[in-house]
Parts: structure tokens; sequence; C-alpha cells
């Protein structure tokens, strides 16, 4: 299997790379004032991204990184949904051939966006089958590299450059100095690289309860899975069993607490974006703000809060705004 050298841990310099790449082809995505039981926040924007969400900026990174060879060879990935779109969106426009593993019970939409933008789809049950194996069995049989959803160095990377654009934005906005990052959560690639980038702001995990395997592991100070049988959730985005060694090495020492928020939480959050933001969030992308709005954050000081992801369903987007 073609790949890069993932023994590398990401850093702070990686980070300011990712962040000059992404610029060069990107705009940043808006940082919103908004009031919050009285207090006042920043929202960074990620849902208005090309693919709908932040995993853009890492797929770019990574992708970017790869040797003529290797971008020759093609990539696989492993994904729900918001992965594989930055993945097949930096594919093609570097003309390197994408197949991406999906779960079977991926948000339609996801997966018809991914075709659309030119990735082959194989699908899995996500319950009953191991989607690594399955995506590191294709890629040593195409002689591909493997890129990781969020246990990745140049990954983690990508995904801090919104955490560089969050500090330009508000010194430009003449914010006082960043005092915390709310983010939504699954394996722990935007936090770490969140962290990475902002070395001077708490970076506060947010996940659907059931699905909080990084609270855990933060709690406990060594790596958790959220077991055999987690709740069901909406968030299908943040649906990761367990953590990478690589990435709580990073979160381990910045990170001193996650918070885990309810679904009738993040259809709430839904709902405000939408009333207040004009904004379409996904479950997913909407648990840093469900976590502030519940009371469950401290929003003290200078506190941003990303919105993660807005590939949502419209049937079932409509039954979240009207309360069906």
């Amino acid at each position: 299997m073609t790949n890069l050298d993932t023994m590398r841990q990401p850093t702070h310099d990686g980070v300011l790379e990712a962040a000059r790449k992404v610029a060069e082809i990107l705009p940043a995505t808006p940082l919103i004032p908004l009031e919050i039981g009285g207090a006042k926040v920043w929202v960074k924007a990620e849902c208005l991204q090309p693919v709908g969400a932040f995993k853009i900026r890492g797929a770019w990174h990574r992708l970017s990184a790869l040797t003529d060879d290797e971008r020759a060879s093609g990539v696989v990935a492993v994904s729900s949904g918001n992965h594989a779109q930055g993945v097949a969106w930096a594919a093609r426009r570097l003309g390197i051939a994408a197949t991406i593993v999906m779960p079977q019970d991926a948000p339609p939409i996801k997966l018809q966006r991914t075709r659309e933008m030119g990735a082959a789809v194989v699908t899995y049950d996500r319950m009953t089958q191991n989607r690594e194996e399955i995506a590191q069995g294709l890629a040593a049989d195409k002689n591909a590299a493997y890129v990781h959803a969020f246990a990745d160095p140049w990954v983690i990377e990508g995904q801090g450059s919104a955490g560089i654009e969050v500090l330009a934005q508000l010194q430009e906005q003449g914010a006082p100095p960043l005092t915390r990052i709310l983010a939504c959560c699954g394996g722990g690639g935007l936090s770490a690289g969140l962290a990475l980038a902002c070395p001077d702001a708490a970076i506060v995990p947010v996940e659907p309860e059931g699905w909080d395997d990084v609270c855990r592991s933060i709690e406990m100070g060594e790596i958790q899975s959220v077991g055999p049988s987690p709740s069901p959730t909406a968030c299908d985005a943040l649906q990761t069993f367990q953590t990478s060694p690589i990435n709580f090495a990073v979160l381990k020492a910045r990170c001193d607490h996650g918070l885990r928020v309810t679904e009738d939480e993040v259809r709430d959050a839904q709902r405000f974006a939408f009333a207040n933001l004009r904004l379409v969030l996904e479950p997913g992308g909407a648990v840093a703000l469900a976590a502030a709005l519940a009371g469950k954050a401290k929003l003290d000081g200078t506190t941003v809060i990303i919105l993660s992801g807005g590939n949502v369903d419209p049937n079932q987007f409509a039954k979240v705004i009207s309360g069906a």
C-alpha cells in the first residue's frame, strides 16, 4: 500500500502550512458574532464549505501532499459522508482516483454527492463489519494511499487550519484573545487540529450521548471505546467507536474535559441555527452549538463555536424544523 509516513506527529508548523495551502484555494468561512444567554460568542460556519463541512481542509492538505507516483495509484478513505465528500472533492481537483468506504445507512444525500464528485463508493454494515479492514484491504489491492478520516497527521493539521482562520478573524473584528473553542467531535481530528492551531485556548470536544469515546478517554486518561451497543443517534457524522493514539496524544495534553449533548438538545440547536443564523446544520454539525445553548459550556471570555457540517437529508431537516 502506498502511503505517506503516518508515523510522524502533527505539529503547529504543519497546521500553518495547511492553512496556507487551504487559503490558496478556498475563502475563509464566516466567523459570526452571536449572543447566547447574555454572552457574546462567535460561530465559525464550516457548514458553508464547498462540501458542506470542514473535512475539505484535511482532505486537501493530505491529498496535495501526495507524490506524483502516489497520486497515480489513487486513494482510499472511510467516511459516513463528510470526509468522503472532502476526499472526493480534492481528488477530482487533483486528478486522483478515489474509492470511499461508506456505511449502508449513511444519509442518501451524502452517498449521492460523493458519487457525483466522481468517487467510487463501497458500502458496509456499520454495526457488523470492520470498515478499517475493508478500506485497508482495498488500498492494498489498489496499491493506493489510505486517507484516514481522523487518525492521520496531515488530516489533523488540515482541520486545524480552521483555527488559524479563527485567530485572524477575531483580530480583524477587534475581539479579545481567544479563550476557548467548542468543537463537534467524532474521532478527534478537528479537536486535535484546533489544539495545535490555538495553543493558548481551551479546546472542548462535544459529542452526542452514547457516542462519547473522546469524553470517556479524556476522563479516564486512556483511550476508551463506546462499547458494542451504543445508543442510536441522528449524528451520523460522529459515530466513531474510539479515537486513535495520534489524536489522543494531542487531546490528552490539551483538553481537560469534553461535553455530551442529548438528541433533543441537538434538534434545538438545528432549529436555533436555522431561525437565528439562517444556516442549515446536520445533527453532527450542531452538537457544539447544542452544548452552548443547553448551558453545558462556559461562554465567558472569547468563545468560538464550530458549526461543522450542513449535509442533512431535506426531509429529516424539515421534520426537525417543524418539530414533527
